[in-house]
């Protein structure tokens, strides 16, 4: 792996890192969208995890697509081949291929302009996968928490990041070694054109993004058996680590703008810096601290705009900010729900008179409403409420004025569908009031005899 920081731009104030967040404001004709999903690996004939290493690891899928001609390069650590990254069109990597803690298999696609593109990308990939897993006896299986495997029994992948964090984890939270190994997530990025832009649909996102957890439910099983919850994934999260998660009240006080984003960032404490090929613990201590020369053994490290970087992808709200906006509530489902979830997210937030109304809706929810909320949705699902209001009815509303934002814009595919057709899972749920959670649990208890085993067949993408 190259060095990311060798060539990287000193940190010299704390304008820069405001700079470097503003630098993702797009005018609209220019928004995109970016949609990430994993999934769990298994063994066709034993309903087993996979190791990285040997002649049906991890290691030899990756290199299987490598070698397929999907116009892929290699990343290593050491001699390791840990992911893929692809070419976009103008030079830029766009598209990657990389490898969670327990070996969850993640593609983070390419900035796309319409749901129409990404559902393309995510069969496009899938098939890429299948063509190689197939002869390797791997399927794979889109689910929020491992329903089957001990966490002791899953492989961990050899990335040096996540020998730091393994330490680490268990320091600050009871799940923290869970969430790494054992849970799955679909997610869509989108952006923003301006300042206020960014705050409102920061917001809006935030606020709601309880309901994309209750909507997407899929995590109801863990080692075998139904775990009482609609969204394991979710609940693991809420014991992990309080200074790199959760609901960020800031986000709704008056000042809220790129700059709260970068002092909030400041203070998350550091997993590591990367240096010289390898990764360097940082003792929890924060970035403010490593910018003041204040962490033992790298007082003479200077912070770079890389390392920066590097350190807000390891913050983990329910909405992350970079260069745009991630939406992270999600477990992870079937094929259709993948693009369901970009197709939720634009729905809401890029018709300007569809976030206008969202925003209207949760405005009068307070921070404790929200951490409620939160809380509640995890275990109860469409049975949570805020306030007076049921998550099932509001959600019900929800997919209706995601509808309506979609059909503003437009966007035909060749058989003149427009992405209206992506919301299609997510009424069949709000419809009848069943989560995915509530259908699996069903199958298992009355057609799969409660063999989970059931699931990885019934259920893998194919």
């Amino acid at each position: 792996m190259v060095d990311p920081v060798g060539q990287s731009v000193p940190i010299e104030t704390r304008d820069q890192l405001v700079a470097e967040l503003m630098d993702g404001i797009k005018p609209r004709d220019q928004w995109l969208i970016g949609t990430e999903h994993e999934k769990f690996p298994f063994t066709l004939d034993a309903i087993q995890p996979v190791a990285f290493e040997g002649e049906r690891g991890i290691e030899a899928l990756l290199k299987g697509l490598l070698d397929a001609g999907h116009n892929y390069s290699g990343l290593y650590e050491g001699d390791a081949l840990i992911g893929l990254k692809q070419p976009s069109c103008c030079g830029a990597y766009s598209a990657s291929i990389s490898l969670e803690p327990g070996g969850q298999f993640e593609l983070s696609g390419a900035p796309l302009k319409t749901v129409h593109e990404t559902a393309k990308e995510i069969q496009d990939h899938l098939d890429d996968v299948r063509a190689v897993a197939q002869p390797l006896g791997l399927g794979f299986l889109g689910n929020g928490y491992n329903p089957k495997f001990a966490l002791d029994d899953i492989p961990r992948m050899p990335k040096g990041r996540y020998d730091v964090m393994r330490a680490y984890m268990p320091t600050v939270g009871g799940l923290g070694l869970n969430m790494m190994h054992s849970t799955c997530t679909v997610q869509v990025n989108l952006d923003f054109s301006s300042e206020a832009d960014m705050v409102k649909k920061f917001r809006v996102s935030l606020a709601l993004q309880p309901f994309a957890t209750a909507l997407f439910a899929n995590s109801a099983f863990k080692e075998g058996a139904v775990n009482g919850f609609q969204s394991y994934r979710s609940e693991v999260w809420r014991d992990v680590d309080g200074d790199r998660s959760g609901m960020l009240p800031f986000v709704f006080e008056e000042g809220m703008g790129f700059e709260a984003y970068v002092d909030y960032a400041l203070q998350v404490p550091m997993y590591f810096v990367y240096r010289d090929g390898g990764y360097l613990a940082t003792h929890g201590k924060s970035f403010a601290a490593f910018l003041a020369g204040d962490i033992e053994g790298l007082e003479d490290v200077r912070p770079t705009m890389d390392d920066w970087e590097l350190h807000l992808t390891t913050i983990f709200p329910e909405v992350r900010l970079k260069q745009f906006l991630e939406m992270r509530g999600a477990d992870c489902g079937p094929q259709t729900f993948l693009p369901a979830l970009s197709a939720f997210w634009v729905g809401l937030v890029y018709d300007q008179g569809v976030l206008d109304a969202a925003f209207d809706l949760i405005k009068g929810w307070d921070a404790n409403q929200r951490q409620q909320l939160r809380d509640d949705v995890p275990g109860l699902g469409f049975r949570a409420k805020i306030g007076k209001h049921g998550v099932l009815d509001l959600l019900r509303e929800l997919v209706d004025m995601a509808d309506a934002g979609l059909k503003g814009r437009g966007h035909l595919n060749k058989t003149q569908a427009s992405e209206q057709v992506y919301l299609d899972p997510l009424k069949e749920i709000v419809g009848d009031g069943w989560s995915h959670s509530d259908r699996l649990i069903d199958l298992y208890k009355n057609v799969w005899n409660e063999d989970i085993n059931q699931m990885f067949e019934t259920m893998a993408y194919k």
